[in-house]
């Protein structure tokens, strides 16, 4: 019965506490402050890249299952 109380008070709040310090880094790692950001015009040429590989994705698919 003893062993089963140390686990309880001992082990499982260090297991809760490594947890959430865990989380806290992962989430600081995601978004890191300061961090570049885009320019307007960087913006615009990302979403305009993206938009033209995916007419050339939709060009391909219908190339593929069309024979």
């Amino acid at each position: 019965m003893i062993p089963w109380i140390i686990f309880a008070v001992v082990v499982v709040p260090l297991a809760v506490v490594a947890f959430v310090a865990t989380r806290r880094r992962i989430t600081a790692g995601e978004h890191p402050a300061g961090g570049p950001e885009l320019t307007e015009e960087e913006f615009e040429a990302a979403e305009a890249a993206q938009a033209q590989w995916q007419e050339e994705e939709k060009e391909r698919y219908h190339q593929e299952r069309l024979p």
